[in-house]
């Protein structure tokens, strides 16, 4: 099934109050939501938290197959969005802890038997460390939830098995990767090697942990390389413990090392180690410049970058209202509007704008915020409180610039990171909240007359990662789809995240592709090897 009609599905079913990570007395508060929740005019917040009967128990660092403090015995706090109190204290690792994982990997690379495994076993690995994944859900889905504050319900019936197809679909590449037999001028014999490019470097993001892990984890396995990880300082719950599920799954020590720790140490190092032969990092355009340049300083390792996006989602004047309303405001505010490919920029015809800006205003005001654990709601809290200030930040600039506040503007409830669902209509593209990727729950309505029109400002910015098309003509799609400079184009339908779709970037949002064939590219080397032939019977 593809994710947008996981997602949808989701958004409109509640999770079981049966839960075996729900107590007896919260599982009977999910049946009785007056109990729990409380109005804060345009949504709802909870009065107190659920806690979540999953245990933390992987909390230190993954190298050469065993979880170790970091060498300088520091840790840190790993934040729950709802509330901003402290979840576990995690393993801090730094340059040392970079330099003990990529040498668990390159002797892992270099010496242990995965490159030198038949690409069958290395399949079966993966297969088996799928079926775990599905085993543990439901633990997995509560610490995603926990520490990221989306909600249990998305996390659980979307993500997850997600995660579980990538890495099946990347098991069943695992053995039909091949080089070329290669015809040539003269008596040779020409052929290509696609080899595993060695110990990559990978850099993750917290809006999708698990899922951004699946990405970057499943190709590099399925080509025979080792890996180091780092995960967001955020979010490193998750990571340590699907890496022990991969241990459990037969996984050799070193093959896969996880580091959680900060950007500026334990990121840092790893982009501009020189004994890492491969570099992905999914974050910031910001930060993706950073990593470029230490990759380019170091070993001149190649890197893939998945950054930043202000993706255009363009209504025309033939769409059907109802359903384009519904769609922008899924496109928008998904995952609490974290999403790198987030409709940001709604361009509406001038014919139907009016009607739009109080259809989106009034399922806006629908969108019911509070604890991602509870029933019913839809919008779980920011990430953290600096991106929750940023959030804000952008918000106070649109009233600045004389954009109309439709609804929203203001936190929800007096704890955690919780803001109401925004809209801002009369939006010009000048504006920031046009122009810059926010991050939140914020719907930007932009009015626009004719195709050439919305082509060339959907076009302007400095992104391009995605985009969406809503109309009825053919035509129209298809003249539109082509003309954005974008990665991906959704045609009535957004955030469709299919394992084998190729998903990356143009201009700042990034290069290379993940997911699909072409992300196996970013991970093997190609070698020609030339042998004379001796009186061939034929050349």
């Amino acid at each position: 099934m593809a994710a947008r009609s996981r997602v949808s599905s989701l958004l409109s079913r509640s999770f079981s109050a049966s839960s075996p990570f729900l107590s007896r007395s919260q599982g009977r508060n999910l049946n009785n939501g007056s109990r729990i929740v409380r109005r804060f005019g345009t949504s709802s917040a909870a009065e107190e938290v659920i806690s979540p009967s999953v245990q933390v128990s992987y909390t230190k660092l993954l190298i050469d197959g065993n979880f170790v403090d970091a060498a300088s015995g520091k840790t840190f706090p790993t934040l729950d969005p709802r509330t901003g109190e402290v979840i576990a204290h995690v393993a801090e690792g730094d340059a040392e802890d970079i330099n003990r994982a990529v040498k668990a990997a390159r002797k892992a690379f270099d010496e242990g038997p995965w490159p030198k495994m038949t690409a069958y076993e290395r399949s079966r690995v993966m297969l088996r460390f799928a079926d775990l994944v599905e085993k543990h859900s439901e633990e997995l889905a509560a610490l995603e939830s926990w520490d990221n504050g989306k909600t249990y319900e998305q996390a659980l019936t979307a993500e997850i098995p997600m995660v579980a197809r990538l890495f099946r679909y990347y098991a069943g590449w695992a053995d039909k990767i091949h080089g070329l037999t290669v015809p040539a001028d003269g008596n040779y014999h020409v052929q290509t090697l696609h080899e595993p490019i060695g110990v990559a470097g990978q850099i993750i993001p917290w809006n999708f942990p698990l899922l951004m892990f699946a990405w970057k984890v499943g190709p590099a396995l399925a080509c025979g390389n080792t890996i180091v990880l780092k995960t967001a300082e955020q979010t490193p719950l998750t990571a340590f413990y699907v890496g022990k599920l991969f241990l459990e799954a037969g996984l050799p020590p070193g093959v896969l090392n996880i580091v959680s720790g900060f950007g500026a140490t334990a990121g840092a190092s790893l982009a501009s180690h020189m004994d890492v032969d491969k570099l992905a990092f999914t974050g910031s355009t910001d930060t993706g410049k950073v990593i470029l340049g230490l990759a380019a300083n170091s070993n001149l390792k190649p890197v893939t970058l998945e950054l930043g996006g202000k993706s255009p989602f363009i209504v025309f004047e033939d769409a059907d209202i109802d359903k384009a309303v519904e769609l922008a405001h899924f496109a928008l505010f998904f995952n609490q509007g974290q999403c790198c490919c987030a409709g940001s920029r709604t361009y509406v015809h001038e014919k139907v704008y009016d009607e739009f800006v109080e259809k989106a205003k009034a399922r806006a005001l629908k969108r019911v915020v509070g604890d991602p654990f509870k029933k019913g709601i839809e919008q779980g809290p920011q990430i953290d409180s600096k991106q929750f200030e940023k959030v804000m930040k952008y918000i106070r600039s649109g009233v600045e610039s004389n954009a109309t506040l439709e609804c929203g503007g203001g936190q929800v409830g007096d704890k955690g990171y919780f803001i109401q669902p925004t809209v801002f209509s009369n939006v010009k593209d000048d504006m920031l909240i046009a122009q810059d990727e926010i991050f939140g729950p914020v719907q930007s309505i932009l009015k626009f007359s004719d195709v050439d029109e919305v082509i060339k400002r959907a076009n302007d910015t400095r992104y391009g990662l995605a985009a969406g098309v809503f109309t009825k003509s053919l035509d129209t799609a298809n003249r539109v789809s082509r003309a954005l400079k974008a990665g991906t184009v959704w045609v009535n339908c957004f955030d469709v995240f299919d394992a084998a779709i190729p998903f990356g970037g143009y201009k700042m949002s990034g290069n290379g592709r993940e997911k699909g064939i072409y992300s196996l590219n970013n991970y093997l080397q190609v070698k020609a090897v030339v042998t004379p032939l001796n009186n061939p019977a034929w050349i």
